[in-house]
This record gives structure tokens, C-alpha cells and sequence, in this order.
């Protein structure tokens, strides 16, 4: 997350230029009449945006405006469906400018990153993988939940380093040709958290997951030579 103050008056307008034509084609797509007719998805809703409010609160926040935490919207993509994953984010993150915790200004880049790109990939990820209908239910654990959720964390890492460098205002440390090194430090994490949410809810709950095919993935397994019963 990077505070209003280490971002430029052009980056926080694009920002909020590409943040918010994102979240009115989430209000369009939302199943705004499912969700209000099914109580079970209101209490996952709420559920979810309240543990990524206090998921963004357990976080390290630096001097120089910088603040490190880890994200989980790959998981909250994958249990709630994108247009909901995007509105969720957005509420979290509204929780977090109420406490003081983030800068209203910076929401849009923010957002942008820690909202828009994971749901991005997580959305692009499940479906590569429903295109493919694997019966393995590994598959859609490591390629929905572990997998994205790794890519999630370096994709969000370097787009927020090349704002920083695009903008000008953040020191950046002379350090910086070994931040590679570190990038598996963020990523392994990232990906363990999200994959073994996912792990718990396909064993313990599948019902919950929107993306995940039950039909497929939990029917008795059949031999390659005969049909599906």
C-alpha cells in the first residue's frame, strides 16, 4: 500500500481513472438479485470483506510512506466471484480510510493494485482452467488458489515499484539489484495463505466457492476407457 504523499497528482488521476470504470462494471455484473434473495451469500460477503479489512490492518508500515501486507483477494476472487471480489475490496478498503489507516486520495491507485490486478488474475486463471475442465480437483487448487496467488504478489510488487519510479518521490534503496532475492519472501506466503483457504473450503465447504465446479471435480472417479456415469 503507498501513501498519498509518495504518489504524483497523475498517478493518483489514472488511478482513480481506470479504479472506478472497474468497480461500475462490477455494479453492472454484480448478481445484485441472487445476492439479496440468498442469506448464505450476504453472510459470505460481509465474511470476506471483513477479513480482508482486518487482514490489511495486520501489516508493517514504514517511515517512508510504504506499507507492507499481504493481500488474499485471490481468495476472496475465487469464493465470491469477481464482480463481488472487486466491490468487497473496495468496501475493505473504504473500512480502512474511516480508521485512518489509508489516504482517501491514494484509494484509486491502491485499489488498482491491491484490487484490480489480483481479481484480474484470479478471474483469468479460473478460467483457463474451467476452459480446460481437468477432473483433478489439484488442478483448480494449485492453478486457481496457490498459483495466482504467487503471481498476485509479484505482479502487485513490480507495478507498485514502477509507479514509485515513474513518480519520482520515493528514495529508492541502493539495494534494489538484489529485490529479486526478496520478491520469493512475499510471494511464498502470499500463495501458501490463499492455497490453503482454498484447500479448506473445497475439503470443507465447496458449496461456498462460486468458481469451483463441483459436478466435476467431486463426482466418483471412472476409468479413462469409459464413459461418465
Amino acid at each position: 500500500m503507498i501513501a498519498a504523499e509518495l504518489l504524483s497528482a497523475a498517478s493518483m488521476t489514472i488511478g482513480w481513472g481506470l479504479y472506478l470504470p472497474a468497480l461500475l462494471w462490477a455494479i453492472w455484473r454484480a448478481p445484485w438479485l441472487e445476492l439479496f434473495s440468498d442469506t448464505r451469500r450476504q453472510h459470505l460477503l460481509l465474511g470476506a470483506v471483513f477479513l480482508l479489512f482486518m487482514l490489511w490492518l495486520v501489516r508493517r508500515d514504514f517511515a517512508s510512506g510504504l506499507s507492507f501486507h499481504f493481500i488474499g483477494m485471490t481468495a476472496v476472487t475465487l469464493l465470491l466471484d469477481w464482480p463481488l471480489a472487486l466491490l468487497g475490496g473496495l468496501v475493505a478498503q473504504l473500512g480502512l480510510v474511516a480508521i485512518g489507516r489509508q489516504d482517501f486520495l491514494a484509494v484509486g491507485l491502491n485499489g488498482l493494485l491491491l484490487v484490480g490486478i489480483p481479481v484480474l488474475i484470479a478471474e483469468t486463471c479460473a478460467q483457463w482452467v474451467e476452459r480446460r475442465q481437468p477432473r483433478n480437483l489439484f488442478v483448480y487448487i494449485f492453478c486457481c488458489g496457490f498459483f495466482p496467488a504467487a503471481l498476485t504478489a509479484l505482479a502487485c510488487l513490480l507495478a507498485g515499484l514502477a509507479v514509485l519510479v515513474v513518480d519520482g518521490r520515493f528514495p529508492l534503496p541502493p539495494w534494489l539489484e538484489d529485490f529479486a532475492g526478496y520478491l520469493w519472501l512475499v510471494m511464498f506466503p502470499e500463495a501458501f495463505i490463499n492455497g490453503m483457504v482454498i484447500s479448506a473450503l473445497v475439503v470443507f465447504q465447496p458449496e461456498w466457492l462460486e468458481t469451483f465446479n463441483r459436478t466435476r471435480y467431486l463426482q466418483a472417479p471412472w476409468k479413462d476407457d469409459e464413459p461418465p456415469r
